[in-house]
């Protein structure tokens, strides 16, 4: 008797596992010919992601700000396969948002996913921040994704089929010092998109969110810092540049799109970053005080200093660029961070 209620357990639990692996295996994509659209497509990971995304067959769309970084992109782009459609747009406009996609639906056929990549970072401690610095990383890093996910759920509604990524950040699970607006901004769409995720499983729809930690994209070139800006842009690109903490870009996009493929609920890109999110929903006291420590070191905002925005690209020192900087500086070029002859 003991044997049979054994053997019955035993095939219960296999027939579970069958069924999970089956639905898993019904919601991994093909992504030969579907038509994905990414925000703040033309350098970083944003470029990465539509770079390994093209390979795959994909039709991409990539919309940013600049038109020149999004032009030297979309060269980039077709050089690998193509079709690809670039699409000048702020997100922050609901209206231009709205207008994008119309030209993208035009252009290349309904959008069957949407990443929302652009972002935007400013860099500094309370004491100089301003409401404004606020709204502006609540604009790009929540509003933009809104907008955008607004803007393509009504035909992926019609479908019932679609997929969403958010890329957010490991400062939208752990609240960093001297990145308060960005923390903030991003735990905001943390938020959304786990909420969006619940909401919208019973339309076909599958919301996943990307974590990720530091990486070496190049774009520090492309924050903006208040306070002693200079040494704020040294200690960021630093981190931002150092193997074993920061974490190659293109790594990073290849994870982005199996959380694409498979419509994973979330992803936290790096093992630092994996180790701070654990530590900060285990122990949230403890990551406190790590922070508390980490803040002590950071530039204070003693006279005299920066109380408007400067960006990264006017904030060198004999520290940035640097030794320490170089794989980040590597990827700046890689990346589309700058422009390079013959690009």
């Amino acid at each position: 008797m003991n044997r049979l209620a054994g053997a019955l357990i035993g095939l219960a639990a296999g027939a579970g596992a069958l069924s999970v692996a089956a639905a898993a295996s019904r919601r991994r994509w093909r992504l030969t010919g579907r038509v994905v659209l990414i925000t703040g497509g033309s350098r970083g990971l944003g470029l990465a992601i539509a770079r390994r995304l093209v390979e795959e067959g994909a039709r991409v769309a990539i919309c940013a700000r600049d038109p020149d970084t999004l032009e030297r992109a979309r060269r980039d782009l077709i050089q690998r396969g193509g079709p690809v459609v670039a699409v000048a747009a702020d997100v922050t406009e609901r209206e231009a948002v709205t207008r994008m996609v119309h030209e993208v639906r035009e252009r290349l056929g309904p959008v069957d996913a949407l990443i929302n990549n652009a972002g935007t970072i400013i860099v500094g401690p309370l004491d100089v921040m301003d409401e404004s610095d606020f709204r502006a990383a609540m604009d790009v890093n929540f509003w933009g994704p809104l907008h955008a996910i607004m803007a393509v759920l009504p035909e992926m509604r019609r479908r019932r089929a679609g997929r969403i990524v958010n890329i957010a950040s490991i400062g939208g699970k752990i609240s960093v010092p001297h990145l308060l607006p960005y923390s903030a901004s991003k735990f905001a769409l943390v938020g959304l998109s786990e909420g969006l995720r619940a909401e919208l499983r019973g339309d076909g729809i599958e919301v996943s969110t990307i974590c990720p930690g530091l990486m070496r994209t190049g774009s520090p070139r492309h924050a903006w810092f208040k306070g002693r800006h200079r040494e704020e842009y040294a200690w960021f690109s630093i981190s931002d540049s150092l193997p074993g903490i920061s974490m190659d870009v293109d790594r990073a996009a290849r994870q982005v799109v199996q959380a694409l493929r498979w419509g994973r609920a979330e992803r936290v890109l790096s093992v630092p970053a994996k180790l701070g999110a654990t530590a900060g929903a285990l122990f949230p006291g403890l990551t406190a005080e790590l922070m508390t420590m980490v803040d002590r070191y950071l530039p204070d905002a003693s006279p005299p200093v920066a109380r408007i925005p400067v960006k990264g690209e006017a904030s060198e020192s004999e520290w940035a660029p640097s030794r320490l900087t170089q794989l980040g500086d590597r990827a700046a070029r890689r990346q589309n961070q700058i422009e390079t002859p013959g690009r």
